[in-house]
């Protein structure tokens, strides 16, 4: 479908002929020819505008020779490596256990024949199958706990490039895995576009922790999809941070099948210049006695936008549900914008369920307190700043990724000078 005048940003590119298999091809051609582009007119799309991606002359990158040292989150742990969405490099796969299935998606010699994912009317889905460039697959056999975390690095590097990039995570029951997902670019870098989705089905008793950075340079573009189907007894945690990137939409899509089981979504974004970040969320209680927690914190400096919209269902049958939403916000400038929206759609009526969100500026009281007792006026309201969002960034359990976000906010905010 190379050559669509409908969406320009396709008319260099190749559908995908070898991963996906011809049915599922067929169908989402057809979905993108039927689908256009997200407008502001479109609820769910109504903060943030996309209709520049049609304008740019995307194309497919090459698998360039970068030093990857620098976007290593864990030093020696199991790694796949993806540059421009195209298998570039693996590393210590020996240390992943029996029973650990861990591979690109062009080396398994399988293909994809359906979706969890949406791709009536998604174009940014559709578009992700069609022109699929690689991927990631991870199978955990069942009773099978992984001790390793697996690392996947994706960076982006050319101007103008696209990547069409997916994961695929199996876990059977009574398994356990705890993954990272690194998203970057190369410093020159313009105007390139990683179009990511994840797809997961957690069995009965599964737990997976996905950690996610997001930490593309300031002329990037960023939409990532992840479809969770949860089994009984279950948890999936899902913590999503960003620090960078010119345009960033998380889909966060939870469907939870089985009672019991619980479902965590953390969030930390800290935008400046003209970023822009929306987050949008969906939990499907369609069962009874199950939790999920929503926790989603961002600061907002110069002009920056940030987006919450998380939405909570609790079907007619799924009683006794424990249903928590939080979004908490500060403004730095007067220039900068949040837009929240915490919903819950309830047809049960034996639930616990809140949702709330607070916009507010730092408090210059405290402020003042620490310059009382010698602090810059900077390093207090770092202080401040930091000590808001560390509530969202502590629901993430892994050392090695807390320190490398540490560093990050180092390089871009200067957090940790003195």
């Amino acid at each position: 479908m190379s050559g669509n005048n409908k969406h320009p940003m396709v008319d260099q590119l190749k559908v995908n002929e070898s991963i996906i298999s011809p049915e599922l091809r067929d169908k989402v051609l057809k979905d993108i020819e039927s689908a256009n582009m997200p407008t502001t007119r479109i609820e769910n799309w109504k903060y943030t505008r996309v209709a520049k991606l049609n304008k740019l002359p995307f194309q497919t990158g090459t698998v360039s020779s970068i030093d990857i040292t620098p976007f290593e989150i864990i030093k020696g742990s199991p790694t796949l490596v993806f540059v421009n969405g195209q298998f570039a490099y693996s590393s210590n796969l020996e240390k992943v256990e029996v029973g650990v299935h861990l591979a690109a998606l062009s080396q398994t010699n399988e293909t994809i024949s359906n979706s969890l994912i949406n791709t009536d009317d998604e174009l940014f889905n559709a578009l992700n199958i069609a022109y699929l460039n690689d991927g990631v697959s991870i199978q955990i056999d069942k009773n099978t706990q992984c001790n390793e975390t697996l690392q996947i690095i994706h960076i982006l590097d050319g101007d103008t490039v696209i990547s069409n990039f997916k994961t695929i995570i199996e876990l059977g029951d009574f398994a356990e895995l705890n993954v990272i997902q690194g998203f970057f670019s190369t410093k020159e870098t313009k105007d390139a576009f990683c179009n990511t989705s994840t797809e997961v089905v957690a069995g009965n008793n599964a737990q997976l922790t996905l950690d996610k950075l997001q930490y593309e340079n300031e002329t990037c573009y960023h939409i990532s999809s992840e479809q969770i189907d949860q089994d009984a007894n279950s948890t999936v945690t899902v913590n999503t941070v960003t620090l960078n990137g010119r345009l960033v939409r998380n889909n966060l899509n939870f469907v939870v099948n089985g009672q019991n089981a619980t479902s965590n979504l953390n969030g930390a974004y800290i935008l400046k210049g003209n970023q822009h970040v929306d987050n949008h969320t969906v939990v499907d209680h369609k069962v009874a006695n199950c939790n999920s927690n929503e926790l989603y914190k961002g600061v907002m400096d110069e002009k920056s936008i940030g987006v919450f919209n998380g939405k909570v269902f609790v079907r007619q049958d799924a009683q006794k549900i424990n249903a928590f939403q939080s979004n908490g916000n500060i403004l730095l400038s007067d220039d900068a914008t949040i837009n929240s929206k915490p919903e819950l759609e309830i047809y049960a009526d034996d639930v616990k369920c809140s949702h709330g969100s607070t916009t507010g500026q730092l408090d210059n009281d405290a402020v003042f307190y620490l310059r009382a007792r010698g602090l810059s006026e900077k390093s207090a309201k770092r202080l401040l700043v930091r000590a808001f969002i560390d509530e969202a960034l502590e629901a993430i359990s892994s050392e090695d990724f807390h320190a490398y976000v540490n560093r990050c906010l180092e390089e871009r905010f200067d957090w940790l000078a003195d």
